[in-house]
């Protein structure tokens, strides 16, 4: 078994931002928060991790680990990659990209876990961590931001696939995702022209009402958009005494800001678990493939056969979120204060939501949407009480604490119309 060394996911230029995504506000987070339905923003997610996998076993290595098919998978294509654990909990989940014949690209914190269990099986492969810049642009008029950033159509590249353009005379990858529900585009290039590429897809934005996406709104479009966070809205599934030898690893090896698990909020859990989700639970089933044999296939085929859970989004009551602001200015402890847009501390922020006295879910992700004027939510709900327009209880507050119930409502996750896949050759 080779050597496992995880000291090489740490970026060469970590801590060259003070904040993962750059300032808190650019304009202001109103106006940030409208960029994605009006026009567009660009996002920096250069901190994160990607690394590059490559040999004739590279498919069966992430046919092992990955919930996600690996049956039909073409160059220039991009997959949802979920890693689960024996139970069917999510691990790690990320972006794979296929760049050749037999070499794989993987975005984010399952580059971590897919090496781990590289070293500890048997396949024929090596694996290499990559420095990438990693840049969202997003909205309506993303697609002519990036044409003229780099002077050619890219109407031929598809939902999920990628391929090579130029942008300030640097090759990169030009992959259409959509964060935001929205046409959208991931730019990647060598780290080492960050700025000038950077610069450039601002400079061509400009004409087409492009903002710089800040850190207060950052996970606005999740929310909006329904796109499930680790750490926000599960816990990763490695607090299991069978994963005792892995998480000494990650975290050793992860930048001390990632290394804190934090959970706050009215929900009460005894065990860890319980802030665990499996793909079903974050709304992710259609990734799922029973195609391949996988960790956690045997659990995740119980649960598909018989779900007991789902995601929903939900709508808080206007007047009950607004009394949670106007304790602040009565005598007595106030309620727990309610961040605007998004909670900034990088909690889970887990609150308990009841029907008639009973627990039937928890909700996460709650933030304020300015475009809707709504306060929003994620959350994991029993089936039986998920149907649109069903009438709920959300505990806010800390066990513990003063705690308000907040009426809400069920509403279809994602909240905002999903535009990803619109045809851009009609545009």
């Amino acid at each position: 078994m080779a050597k496992l060394n995880m000291k090489d996911f740490r970026k060469p230029n970590e801590g060259y931002f003070t904040i993962r995504w750059g300032l808190p506000e650019y304009t202001d987070w109103m106006d940030e928060s409208m960029s994605w339905k009006t026009a567009c923003y660009i996002g920096d997610w250069t901190f994160l991790w990607e690394r590059r996998f490559k040999g004739p076993d590279v498919f069966k290595l992430f046919s092992d680990i990955s919930c996600a098919s690996m049956a039909k998978f073409d160059i220039g294509q991009a997959k949802h990659c979920i890693h689960c654990n024996k139970d069917g909990k999510v691990i790690h989940e990320g972006i794979l990209c296929r760049i050749g014949e037999e070499e794989l690209l993987l975005f984010g914190r399952g580059c971590y876990w897919a090496d781990y269990k590289l070293h500890h099986g048997n396949y024929n492969v090596t694996s290499e961590p990559d420095n990438l810049t990693n840049f969202q642009v997003s909205g309506p008029t993303s697609i002519h931001v990036i044409e003229k950033a780099c002077g050619e159509s890219i109407r031929d590249i598809a939902f999920m696939h990628f391929r090579k353009i130029r942008i300030a005379g640097r090759e990169a990858f030009a992959l259409r995702q959509g964060m935001a529900g929205e046409i959208g585009y991931e730019i990647q290039t060598p780290i080492e022209y960050h700025k000038e590429v950077y610069d450039a897809l601002v400079e061509a934005g400009k004409e087409f009402g492009i903002r710089k996406l800040g850190a207060r709104t950052v996970f606005v479009n999740h929310l909006e958009s329904c796109f499930p966070t680790i750490i926000t809205d599960y816990l990763p599934a490695i607090f299991d005494d069978d994963m005792q030898e892995y998480l000494e690893v990650f975290k050793a090896t992860m930048p001390p800001s990632m290394q804190t698990f934090s959970i706050a909020g009215s929900f009460d859990g005894t065990d860890v678990a319980q802030w665990y989700r499996s793909p079903v639970e974050l709304g992710w089933a259609n990734v799922v493939k029973f195609d391949h044999d996988f960790i956690g296939r045997k659990a995740l085929e119980a649960e598909m056969a018989n779900p007991k859970r789902t995601m929903r989004t939900l709508v808080w009551n206007a007047e009950d979120v607004v009394d949670v602001y106007a304790s602040l200015f009565r005598q007595g402890e106030p309620y727990p204060f309610m961040e605007i847009p998004r909670d900034q501390r990088g909690f889970m922020y887990a609150d308990k939501v009841m029907k008639d006295g009973e627990l039937v879910g928890v909700t996460t992700s709650r933030g304020y949407s300015y475009y809707f004027r709504q306060m929003l939510s994620l959350c994991t709900i029993d089936v039986n009480q998920s149907q649109i327009g069903n009438e709920v209880t959300v505990i806010w507050g800390n066990p513990g604490g003063p705690q308000k119930e907040i009426r809400a409502k069920v509403a279809p996750a994602p909240y905002k119309q999903d535009n990803r896949r619109l045809d851009v050759t009609k545009m």
